[in-house]
């Protein structure tokens, strides 16, 4: 089913995308007393970037360029199936929640394997960080989606969420999907390579996991990975906004606007978050990820139980 809807929620995620990260940054700016850079910097550097040359290495194969394109059609394409707080998406199905977690799984495969096709040590160091916390990540999101759906009923995005509203929130099985955000919320921080799983700032390539991936890249190849990361941020977030914002009012605009507000608030939190807290040790992370997956099972016995 197609909703008209859709393409409007479609095109504000296109452009306020880049918007998420910029807000984090300046959150953290103003921890550390600082002005913090422009608003519109990532839009910027995506324009710079696009502009410049990309360079080869003759050791590359087809696999290294392709990575950045598959990545960020991957991220195009699960666009079209998340829905913004009350709003419907272009595109639903009854199981699209499966495919958005695999277009997330096909979007990291492609990246991972562009890092590898380098054959540099340090590209294949966070390859390999990068699939062993995804593997831990990754039940955690589903876990926390089929407890949704179980909650709900459905089996689409669109439906799943269109029965989550205050009521259900007040209800019984509100508790369950505290434990189903929080969980949530822990694999937005990971799969968006943020404090305290990653830190995205960091120049030290022993402890990154996916900056230390796209080292190689440059020119519009990097702008596809950073542009694809934003609006991966958008697709987790718009998940747990519209599990902890369920504005269900009817009013297209109404709707739009609570969910990019919960979107900036989200952005907000996870500054706060980066801000107060330290980057877990590399041994501590898997602790972390496992944690939000045995959230989404308690999550999950509640409602079936």
């Amino acid at each position: 089913m197609v909703a008209p809807s859709g393409l409007i929620s479609l095109a504000l995620a296109l452009a306020l995308a880049p918007m998420m990260p910029s807000i984090i940054n300046r959150t953290k700016a103003l921890f550390a007393g600082r002005h913090g850079q422009p608003w519109l910097q990532p839009y910027r550097e995506l324009w710079k970037l696009l502009h410049k040359g990309a360079v080869y290495s003759h050791t590359t194969t087809p696999v290294f360029f392709t990575g950045p394109i598959v990545g960020c059609a991957a991220m195009l394409v699960g666009l079209l199936f998340v829905p913004l707080a009350g709003t419907h998406p272009l595109i639903s199905f009854p199981g699209d929640f499966l495919l958005v977690a695999y277009l997330l799984g096909l979007a990291r495969f492609f990246t991972v394997s562009a890092a590898l096709d380098t054959g540099s040590s340090f590209e294949g160091m966070g390859a390999s960080r990068e699939v062993f916390f995804s593997a831990l990540a990754e039940p955690a999101l589903l876990l926390a989606l089929a407890t949704l759906a179980a909650l709900s009923g459905q089996l689409s995005l669109a439906d799943i969420f269109a029965r989550i509203d205050a009521g259900v929130l007040a209800s019984g099985a509100g508790p369950a999907l505290l434990l189903a955000a929080a969980a949530m919320m822990v694999v937005f921080l990971a799969e968006n390579a943020r404090i305290p799983v990653d830190d995205p700032n960091t120049h030290l390539e022993l402890t990154m996991i996916h900056e230390v991936m796209v080292l190689d890249h440059s020119g519009p190849d990097l702008a596809a990975i950073q542009y694809a990361a934003c609006l991966k941020m958008w697709i987790l977030g718009s998940l747990l906004v519209s599990v902890l914002l369920p504005v269900r009012s009817g009013w297209l605009l109404a709707d739009l606007g609570a969910g990019i507000l919960g979107l900036g608030l989200l952005a907000v939190a996870t500054g706060v978050v980066e801000s107060v807290m330290a980057r877990l040790r590399l041994v501590r992370v898997p602790q972390f990820l496992i944690a939000a997956s045995i959230l989404s099972i308690v999550a999950l016995v509640l409602v079936v139980r």
